[in-house]
């Protein structure tokens, strides 16, 4: 099989049980919002649950990316037995500083929500602290389960890493379900400590059957354990700067109106479905593949992988951030519109949707780039730029917060997220100079004329049957068609003017040769 194919069969994998889980994920959503709405106690709940969810994603995050190259290095050298234990060493680092850092953020949880919450007081910030110490051990073992995913993705196994994130996402559900008329928000959230339980231990099977085993014996001292550490600690500050926009839009959203942040969070659960959909699967994918073409000096083969790769991202995305732009309001009604999710609801959710949606390709794109930089064992050009970023990410989060509400702090996190993409793209165009010979730009410009002639579609079809047709039924039937027709002229739009990637990408999935 060549490269090509495997990506392409590695990503039609994820990509098959990332919608599972986001289907899933969708549905948990749904119950959720069914139970909560956008209510103080959810308010109260994302904040609390950002704490351990920020270090979980600056800790592991950074560890399971950076560890994925060092392993491969390892075991392409013969040295398999030497790379499963740096991966155990660092495992048993790992969860030894989450369970620290948990005792510490139990005793300190009145502190900590002093700066998270600074809008917050009286009942609300009780109720945060009290949330706050239930859910920091979640980070334990959602750590874990992300170590386990980062070294079953470079032994090739994709399919029960991404399949673990359903059976979170199932868990969620049947907890929520079970424990709601019991413990109100107390219940979501020790439910949401268990069900990382359950997504860390069923990948394990697969993990010793990829041959690890778990061994105290660990050896802090090891070239390959100091390598990652090394790697480790400029992807840390990076992603920690990366998560700055989610504090930001925590912190300044404690000053809005109740039921603010509850928005802000199921709207960005609905613009991740798209991007985990397929812009996150493609670049899991195809980082095995970077990182071992990195390895072996091929920058020219990286720069190939890595065009197709950014075009097959903009060709799904871009559309898909139209879509969600033009019908936010109906989306957002058709899917959380029941229970306590009300009218009102809608309204805000939809508003912060639309907004979020204009960043959706500059997300997928930072999520593919830096993955680029750490295949190249460069984890210090992405930390500048997104310093630079953080930077504008502050500033148009407080110039648009005040005429936009809650819609300017999502507005500003999308600009932060192009900007990141933007600049990550010129400083890897010194690196990779062949990035450019591919055809991006044309491609590009080819995707930006056909969204835009797809928003003009897309909304034309939605006012014509806006009015038309009533109840739930008649609301999927307005989506669909509109959207639809959108992607109808979309798809004839790319193919005229001339995006010859989207028949290769065809042919790709039909299984006939492809270069790699």
């Amino acid at each position: 099989m060549t490269t090509g194919r495997f990506i392409f069969k590695a990503t039609l994998l994820l990509a098959f049980f990332s919608l599972m889980s986001k289907v899933l994920g969708l549905v948990r959503d749904i119950v959720i919002a069914n139970q909560f709405g956008t209510s103080m106690p959810y308010d109260c709940y994302q904040i609390a649950i950002k704490m351990p969810n920020m270090l979980f994603t600056i800790v592991s995050g950074a560890l399971a990316t950076v560890i994925v190259p060092v392993f491969v290095e390892y075991a392409g050298k013969g040295r398999r037995n030497e790379a499963w234990k740096i991966f155990n060493t660092v495992m048993v680092v790992v969860s030894l500083f989450y369970l620290a850092a948990s005792l510490v953020g139990i005793l300190g949880a009145p502190l900590l929500v002093k700066l998270l919450a600074p809008g917050y007081q009286g009942e609300q910030w009780r109720l945060i602290v009290e949330l706050l110490r239930i859910l920091l051990p979640l980070m334990v073992f959602t750590g874990l389960a992300s170590l386990f995913t980062g070294l079953l993705n470079a032994n090739n196994t994709f399919g029960l890493p991404a399949f673990s994130t359903s059976v979170n996402n199932i868990l969620i559900i049947i907890f929520t379900l079970t424990l709601y008329s019991f413990y109100g928000i107390y219940g979501l959230a020790l439910g949401t400590v268990l069900a990382a339980v359950g997504m860390a231990l069923v990948q394990l099977p697969v993990l010793f059957k990829s041959g690890f085993r778990l061994n105290l014996d660990i050896d802090l001292k090891h070239p390959g354990v100091r390598q990652v550490y090394y790697l480790a600690l400029p992807s840390v500050l990076g992603i920690t700067i990366n998560q700055a926009p989610i504090l930001i839009n925590v912190v300044l959203g404690t000053w809005l109106p109740e039921g603010s942040l509850s928005a802000l969070s199921y709207a960005d659960r609905l613009n991740q479905f798209p991007l985990g959909l397929f812009g996150m699967a493609l670049s899991t994918a195809v980082f095995p593949t970077l990182s071992a073409r990195a390895a072996g000096g091929d920058r020219d083969g990286v720069a190939v992988v890595l065009a197709n790769s950014l075009k097959a991202v903009a060709l799904i995305t871009v559309p898909a951030s139209v879509g969600l732009m033009v019908l936010s309001k109906p989306i957002v009604s058709l899917t959380f519109e029941r229970g306590a999710f009300n009218q009102g609801s809608a309204e805000i959710t939809s508003a912060a949707v639309f907004f979020y949606a204009i960043g959706l390709l500059g997300q997928a794109g930072v999520f593919l780039l830096t993955r680029v930089f750490y295949s190249l064992q460069d984890t210090r050009t992405p930390v500048k730029i997104a310093v630079v970023a953080v930077l504008l990410n502050l500033v148009m989060s407080l110039i648009l917060i005040k005429p936009l509400q809650l819609g300017g702090l999502a507005l500003a996190s999308s600009l932060y997220s192009l900007a990141n993409m933007t600049l990550l793209m010129v400083f890897l165009g010194k690196k990779l100079p062949g990035l450019y010979h591919n055809g991006l730009l044309k491609f590009g410009l080819a995707v930006l004329v056909s969204a835009g002639l797809m928003a003009a579609a897309t909304y034309a079809a939605n006012r014509a049957l806006d009015g038309w047709l009533s109840g739930t039924a008649g609301l999927v039937l307005q989506v669909g068609l509109a959207g639809a027709a959108g992607l109808a002229v979309y798809l004839a739009a790319v193919l005229l003017l001339g995006a010859r990637e989207v028949r290769y990408f065809w042919r790709t999935a039909r299984g006939s040769r492809a270069d790699s």
